[in-house]
């Protein structure tokens, strides 16, 4: 199994098992883990549907494997979309790790590309996100609507700040 994988696999059940904090191995975790610092997303699927996405656009923590470990917690329990995932739901989950790669701005939605760029609208202190290489999610005009849905901000409204990032996938 992929180690961000196992490492937010192993943090969930742990934490919905017995709402203890996951602490890892030094062994099990990459080198990149212990040392690197980004924003990471945890994305949880039971089967088809989504059950859980948390995240962070910049690191929050010292260490990769503790932004991991942050989120992986967030995403099974605090997503305000769901439920708290049960001890039940545990063999019947798969999950994403997304470690995003800085932002940059971006000038207009051309600078985009819906399977190679995360987006960012922003207006004021209104801010959406949207992941890369989302089934269902085809065109950058699609991708940028469900980021300003999730800011708040109207479909209509073209006085927004764009930013792409990229993301390397843990399945």
């Amino acid at each position: 199994m992929d180690p961000y994988v196992k490492l937010a696999k192993d943090t969930i059940e742990t934490y919905i098992r017995s709402g203890e904090i996951y602490e890892p191995v030094k062994d099990d975790l990459t080198e990149e883990m212990l040392t690197l610092r980004a924003g990471v997303f945890v994305s949880i699927h039971k089967g088809e549907d989504l059950r859980g996405c948390i995240g962070t656009i910049a690191p929050t923590q010292d260490t990769l494997a503790e932004e991991i470990i942050l989120n992986a917690i967030s995403a099974s329990t605090r997503d305000p979309r769901f439920l708290p995932i049960t001890e039940d739901e545990l063999k019947d989950l798969s999950i994403n790790v997304d470690v995003l790669s800085p932002s940059e701005p971006i000038s207009s939605e051309a600078q985009l590309d819906v399977k190679r760029y995360g987006v960012i609208v922003q207006k004021g202190l209104q801010r959406g996100l949207l992941l890369p290489d989302l089934e269902g999610v085809d065109t950058v005009s699609q991708q940028v609507s469900i980021a300003k849905m999730k800011a708040g901000i109207s479909a209509h409204d073209n006085e927004v700040s764009l930013f792409r990032f990229e993301v390397i996938r843990h399945v």
